[in-house]
This record gives C-alpha cells, structure tokens and sequence, in this order.
C-alpha cells in the first residue's frame, strides 16, 4: 500500500478546514469536559488541562482533584471539585462516585495525569475506564496505570491516548505487537506501525517522534511538525476540546487541534 493511501502530512495549512470554520460560536454549544487527575505531590497537570482548554474554546470546563490537595488548591481552583483521597494523597477507590457523576454531567473526559503510583488509584481508574462510556482522552502518567491491561484502553471505543514513544513501545510490547517501537525508527516506519496498530484496535493514537507529531486512528495517519518538548497534557487538553466538539471526526479534530497549538 502507497503511503498517500493512509498518511497525509500536515503543513501551515489546516488538512481539514471545516473543523476550524465549523466551531461553536457560543460557550453554551461549546460542550462540557471534565478533567480530572492530581495527587498530593503533584497537580501541575490539571492546572495545565485546565488553562488550555479555556483558551481552545471549551464552552464550560469541571476540574477533580483528590481531597488532599483542597487547602492548597482552592484558592488557585475555586471551581474545582475533590474527591476522597488515599493516605499517600492519591485519589482512592471511594471515589468512584465523583468520576461517574462528573462524567454523567459531561460531555467528554479528560485523565490529566499526575494520578502518582497507588495501586488503589489503578483499580479505580480501571473501574471508572470500565463503567464509563463516553469520549475518553487519556495522557501522561494516566496511561501507565494500563500498561499491565493495555487493551483496556487500546480496544475501547471512544478512547484518545496521548502518550510518549517510550509509552507506545511498552504499549505494543503489552499486546504482543509484532512491530517494535524504537526510538531511533524513521518516521514511515512509525507511520506504517500506527496505521496497522489502530486498524486492530479502536482507540486514536497521538505521539511524537523527535519534532514530528503523529495522530493515527482507524488505519490513517496525519502528522506535523510540533517543536515544544512538553506538549502531552497541553495536546491531550486541546485535542478533547475539538473531538468534544466534533464526536464522530476524532482524526480531523485532533489534527486540527494540534495545527492551532
């Protein structure tokens, strides 16, 4: 197969201009996200969700975070919510009821990450991934919570995972991929990988190769250059807000996304 066949390069110009043309006008058509992530030794990363979908066009955004943060937090969240924390400062399993309702209010959901290393906050965010079936974008330290059950994710329809290379490879090597992910691979080589990774497997895919980002679902690929070296949790913000935006053109919007960051 011709490589025009699935993967197209994007430049200056948007691959799909309708996505930028067709946003919402209003805040109240703009759609709803919940982001939730933090830990008691760590929240930079829901702070960081939540300043960029503000400035992508999120039309309301809903931040929660574990109830250890609250003294320190509330003054530069007001609006934020918390739910019942582990004694190490992670979100425990008790807080699965505030995940499910600020999903059940939302229009898509955001795992923000620096969730921390609790084995309690693994079997809640496995029960929340389970329970839970809207738009789903899942980055940073949110991601290695699967590594042990990659197809959690990788096969749940609805699921963007922003993730770094060194997370992909273990990501593949979790499923038995037969194609090894290096860091030293070329960028047809990865371009070909993502198109047969999301042909078996429902979820989108964004990673970055050196300067090169690439978004691949359902076997097409699009990449462009993208210089910042910390660009997971800002990229997975602005790609739920136009996905959220766009439902059923999950490829289109978050390529859009990503040419207007």
């Amino acid at each position: 197969m011709d490589h025009k066949d699935y993967w197209r390069k994007q430049g200056d110009e948007p691959l799909f201009p309708d996505i930028l043309w067709s946003r919402p006008q209003t805040k109240h058509g703009a759609g709803k996200l919940a982001i939730i992530g933090g830990n008691s030794h760590g929240f930079g990363a829901p702070g960081m969700a939540y300043n960029t979908t503000l400035q992508s066009g999120v039309g309301v955004c809903q931040v929660l975070l574990p109830d250890a943060v609250k003294k320190v937090v509330k003054s530069l969240l007001p609006d934020a919510g918390f739910a019942p924390s582990t004694p190490s400062g992670s979100f425990s399993r008790k807080a699965l009821d505030s995940f499910m309702a600020d999903a059940a209010w939302s229009d898509a959901v955001l795992l923000s990450g620096d969730a921390g290393r609790n084995s309690e906050t693994a079997m809640l965010l496995e029960s929340f991934v389970e329970k839970y079936s809207g738009l789903l974008t899942i980055t940073q330290d949110a991601v290695d919570y699967f590594k042990e059950t990659p197809q959690q994710i990788i096969d749940r329809e609805q699921t963007l995972i922003v993730l770094s290379i060194a997370q992909l490879q273990k990501m593949f090597i979790g499923v038995g991929s037969p194609t090894p992910i290096t860091l030293s691979m070329n960028a047809s080589h990865l371009a070909v990988a993502l198109r047969d990774f999301t042909l078996e497997h429902a979820a989108g895919i964004v990673t970055k190769l050196g300067d090169i980002m690439f978004i691949a679902h359902n076997g097409q690929v699009v990449s462009l250059r993208h210089e910042p070296k910390t660009w997971r949790v800002e990229t997975a913000a602005r790609a739920s807000v136009f996905w959220m935006q766009n439902p059923s053109k999950l490829l289109e919007a978050v390529a859009s996304a990503i040419v207007q960051q």
